[in-house]
């Protein structure tokens, strides 16, 4: 397992560590519920050094992601930024990640332990180009705030004058003793809120009752100052209310929201336009790419035949679903779960799972069938 840079600096705030795909990451620091509040109504930082990070440098470098990725790359101008997938030549996902268009680079972020795998899909494309592909994270780590007071967080900082606007948008800024720091407004969640509050009407917390407060900010650090940036960022966190948070508290707010996490909730055997990202990740008329031939033809002529959906477990099961179990109708096979918890927003079992088109409408009532029970399933939305 790839230890966090960072380790004995959580170590000494409490923290429980877990392993994601091969890396190390905080699983919480002694109270997950009470990061979980802090996402929703006021602020969380994170460590998230152990996500995959790649450069691209060199002449050609947009004009070639441009033919790997589904969205837009060449319309993209320093300080600007988007959401994309890699596909197959039949369409399929190979990763989602978010790319940041830099001065003199394009910095790709996406889910851990897939920097060797992407590399690789890249390298293997090309051939005269002038584009270099470097492995970010030995020079820079990833700090992240979430929630209502993130940008309150980073103006507390007192590191920059400007703050991104834009989503995905970016700047930076030299330090003499810190380096140079990438600031972007990266709202990695939907935190979501009650409409009313339930303690006070008696009203029990649905879908209608939702609404989305989407705050957040990433910093990418030179490594020999993350620990000093982190001190800095949870100080300020901190003095707002906010706390250091985990992975279990981020991964649950992720759930509740319905966000997909490749990996977990999207994988190779997906198009794209299963998953619930297509109007964030594709662009239609942008020219050629590796898979976009059929992604195309699918988005023109026809239609996926399952979509992710957010899914309201029983409250009283024995567990939680596990990833790849079954959803049924009327006893036939018509799905699968891929992540599940139990969420403090929803005040019980939310999961998030594929199902089959002709059954996918909000409120249909579905069934999740173990070895010693059958429990009721209802679909919330997408």
């Amino acid at each position: 397992m790839n230890p966090l840079i960072l380790q004995e600096f959580h170590h000494t705030l409490g923290a429980q560590f877990t392993e994601l795909n091969g890396t190390q990451c905080v699983a919480d620091y002694g109270d997950w519920l009470a990061e979980h509040a802090a996402l929703r109504k006021t602020a969380g930082v994170m460590d998230l050094s152990f996500r995959s990070r790649l450069c691209l440098v060199g002449a050609d470098r947009a004009r070639f992601l441009h033919g790997q990725v589904t969205n837009d790359v060449k319309k993209l101008r320093a300080g600007e930024g988007c959401y994309a997938a890699i596909t197959t030549a039949k369409g399929k996902m190979e990763s989602d990640l978010n790319i940041f268009c830099l001065a003199d680079e394009l910095l790709l972020d996406f889910e851990p332990g897939l920097a060797e795998k992407i590399s690789a899909r890249l390298e293997k494309f090309l051939v005269a180009d002038d584009v270099q592909i470097v492995d970010a994270a030995p020079h820079y780590g990833l700090l992240s705030v979430q929630g209502p007071n993130a940008e309150a967080v980073i103006r507390a900082l007192g590191l920059f004058t400007e703050i991104p606007v834009k989503q995905l948008g970016s700047v930076k800024i030299s330090d003499a003793t810190l380096g140079e720091i990438y600031l972007i407004n990266h709202a990695r969640l939907d935190v979501c809120k009650s409409r009313d509050d339930e303690t006070q009407t008696g009203k029990k917390l649905e879908t209608s009752h939702i609404v989305a407060d989407n705050f957040g900010f990433d910093l990418f650090v030179p490594n020999n100052s993350l620990g000093a940036v982190a001190d800095k960022l949870i100080a300020a966190t901190k003095q707002l209310g906010g706390r250091a948070i985990g992975w279990t508290a981020f991964e649950t707010a992720r759930i509740e929201a319905g966000i997909p996490r490749f990996g977990a909730d999207m994988d190779e055997t997906n198009l794209p336009l299963e998953c619930g990202i297509e109007t964030r990740a594709i662009v239609y008329n942008k020219g050629c790419y590796i898979g976009q031939e059929v992604i195309n033809r699918v988005h023109s002529f026809g239609h996926v035949n399952k979509e992710l959906r957010r899914l309201r477990l029983a409250d009283d099961l024995q567990r939680l679903p596990a990833r790849g179990e079954k959803l049924l109708c009327d006893g036939k096979e018509v799905g699968y779960i891929t992540s599940a918890t139990n969420s403090p927003l929803f005040k019980g079992n939310v999961a998030l799972g594929y199902v089959r088109r002709e059954v996918n409408q909000v409120g249909n009532k579905l069934a999740w069938q173990t070895t010693s029970q059958t429990s009721s399933v209802t679909i919330l939305g997408p």
